[in-house]
Parts: C-alpha cells; sequence; structure tokens
C-alpha cells in the first residue's frame, strides 16, 4: 500500500511540475494584463506575411493594440471601422493603431481590403498573445479588449468591453487626446 500512495503521489507531483512550467507569466498573474504594468514582447506576422515585433515600435509611437475575436463579424467590423475612421485622428496623435486576433494571415488580408483597413493586422493563431496578455474567452469567444502602451512600453489604458465594439475606438483616442493636453 504504501508504494502506491508514493508511486501516486510522485505521479501527482510530476504533473504538478509539468503544469507549473507551461504556465504563462498572464496565468501565473491570473488576470488580464493591467495598467501600470509594462507591456510583454511578442512577434507576430502581419496581413502581409511580415513579421511585426512589438519591441521595434516601442519609444517611436504611442501603440494602440487592440484584440478583437474575429475577421468579418459584426461588432468587430464596427470596431475595425471606428478605428479605420478616426485613423488620421490617431495618427496626428502619434499613435499606431494594432489589431490581433486567432485569424490567419490570409483572413486578415480580407478583411484589411474588404473595409480599407488602414493599420496593422496580426495574426495570433495559436493564441500566444491572447495568452501572453491574459485575456480571457467569453463564453468561448476571444476577448475584446483594447490596450494604449506609452512610449515607455507601460499600459496606460486599457478598455475590456465585449459588445461595445466602436467604443474602443472612441474611448481610446478620448484618451490619448486627454493625455496631450
Amino acid at each position: 500500500m504504501k508504494n502506491i500512495t508514493l508511486k501516486n503521489t510522485a505521479l501527482l507531483l510530476a504533473f504538478m511540475l509539468i503544469g507549473f512550467c507551461k504556465t504563462t507569466h498572464a496565468q501565473k498573474r491570473g488576470s488580464e494584463l493591467q495598467v501600470g504594468e509594462m507591456v510583454p514582447s511578442f512577434t507576430l506576422q502581419d496581413q502581409d506575411g511580415k513579421l511585426f515585433n512589438l519591441r521595434d515600435y516601442i519609444g517611436k509611437k504611442v501603440l494602440v493594440l487592440y484584440f478583437y475575436p474575429k475577421d468579418e463579424s459584426m461588432v468587430c467590423t464596427k470596431e475595425a471601422c471606428a478605428f479605420r475612421d478616426e485613423f488620421d485622428d490617431f495618427t496626428k496623435a502619434g499613435a499606431m493603431v494594432v489589431g490581433i486576433n486567432g485569424g490567419t494571415v490570409a483572413s486578415h488580408k480580407e478583411f484589411q481590403e474588404h473595409y480599407k483597413l488602414p493599420f496593422t493586422l496580426l495574426a495570433d493563431q495559436d493564441n500566444k498573445v491572447y495568452n501572453l496578455f491574459g485575456i480571457k474567452s467569453k463564453m468561448f469567444i476571444p476577448g475584446r479588449v483594447t490596450y494604449i502602451i506609452d512610449l515607455h512600453g507601460k499600459v496606460v489604458y486599457m478598455h475590456d468591453a465585449m459588445l461595445q465594439g466602436k467604443e474602443h475606438a472612441d474611448d481610446a483616442l478620448a484618451f490619448i487626446r486627454a493625455a496631450k493636453k
């Protein structure tokens, strides 16, 4: 009986260790990336298949990273079009808009062309960046969260609202404008 108990204990510890090793930084935190935290580094492919490394942009522009569930869905399209319609205002304010979701490079390219989106869309097909940021799914749908990253790489704004696509763009732009005053 002791051998079985020791064996079970050893197996349990082994599984716990494996689970611990696979836990991401965001999962260790147990929550989404929050205002005041440094943005984690990542590299993903954009809609043209080119690599986008976040570190290449830190210090050059204020970054608006918006995570959205799916290309061509109703709320996501409204959100993307709101960022498109206010794109010149974001640019004039010194900000760069970047959309991220689990779609493919090809689906992002089609979405970008269909709605004439002038900003970068990144393909996070394995949800690596979603997990890095700790963004949770809501009823099996990837989360919708917008972050503003300052020139030092720190999160200065976060908007988490699943059904408010357009408001993500409007509120992010209002925050950037207010910060410039």
